[in-house]
Formats: C-alpha cells, structure tokens, sequence
C-alpha cells in the first residue's frame, strides 16, 4: 500500500473522530449539566485542549500541504480561504499552549468558527454544484472532488471535522478557564 493511501485513510478515521468529538464537546455546552461535566472532566486544563487543539490544526496544515505540494493537487478558492483560517490556529493555539495562557481561545474561536462555516459551504458546493456563488478557477473548481474517502469524506470534510474538533476544543478550554477564575474572582471580590 502507498503511503498517499495510508495517510488519507489515517485522516479519514481522524476525521471521523472529530466528526463525533466536536459535536459531543460543543453539545455538552448546551446544557448547565453539561457545562459542568466539562468543568470537572477537563478541570484545570484549559491549556492541555489548547494544546489538543494545537495538534490538531498543525495535522491539518501538514496535510493540506501534503496535498498540494507532495501530492501535486491544486487548491481551489474555498481551500485557500479554509487554509487562510487553519494555518493560523497552529500559531494561536502553540503559543497559547506554550506560554500557558488559558485564555488564548478568545483569539482562535473565530478562526475555527470562519474556517467551518467555508468548509461546510464547500462541502454543500459538492454534493450541489448548483449553490455555486464563489467564482472558482476552472483549474481548480470548487466542486472537484480529488478525494473520496468512505463514499463522503474529501478535503473539505477534513478541514471541516478539523475546524469542528478544533471548536469544541477551544469552547471547552474557554469553559474551564472561566470556571477556574471563577473562584478566584469571587474570592477577590469578598475581600475588597
């Protein structure tokens, strides 16, 4: 087996994996009972999901590039712009996670959050041509599939399941850290 069919199948199962993990982390914040599951299973480390999230994005980035300069696949418009909000997250995610700031999710939640809503309209732009509104090189369409992993999963699912990972990872990060000042803040406040 080549190793172009061993690495998309490898990010195929990742994507998969953050297809259920991201929706579980972001929908446990929909409740005040999962709020504090997150507060509890995740407390005190706000900077390890910034980490997580991190990794995630640098697979990502390294994949992307894999793709187009190993592989030799021409990115499309979309992909451009998906790459012009994950490339980012590598450095706002790492240096949240190196210098142990809990509160880097304020810079990398709109990133992720951008970056998935293109990779669902590029998705959609696949499976419907007819919701063609970006004006993308005939080289390069937009609704060109060089992937297809699993009867769905291309390059767009990727980078949408990374975003999504990405997202529920940040969101928690920021539930933690809020939860850990919390008690500080009130502490502070009752002495003044």
């Amino acid at each position: 087996m080549s190793f172009y069919l061993v690495f998309i199948q490898t990010l195929s199962i990742l994507a998969i994996v953050a297809l259920v993990g991201g929706p579980l982390l972001l929908g446990a914040h929909t409740s005040s009972a999962g709020r504090r599951w997150i507060e509890r299973r995740f407390r005190d480390q706000a900077v390890d999901l910034t980490r997580w999230a991190a990794l995630v994005a640098l697979i990502a980035m390294l994949g992307s590039l894999y793709l187009s300069d190993g592989v030799g696949f021409t990115p499309c418009l979309l992909c451009w712009y998906q790459r012009i909000a994950m490339y980012p997250l590598v450095v706002v995610c790492g240096v949240g996670a190196l210098t142990r700031d809990p509160n880097s999710w304020r810079y990398g939640v709109p990133l992720a959050a951008a970056g998935l809503l293109i990779a669902v309209y590029h998705v959609a732009l696949q499976f419907q041509p007819a919701l063609d509104i970006v004006s993308c090189d005939a080289g390069a369409p937009c609704t060109g599939r060089y992937v297809l992993v699993f009867g769905f999963i291309s390059i767009p699912v990727l980078a949408g399941a990374a975003f999504l990972l990405i997202l529920g990872l940040l969101v928690s990060a920021r539930t933690v850290s809020r939860a850990a000042a919390g008690p500080r803040a009130a502490g502070a406040s009752s002495r003044g």
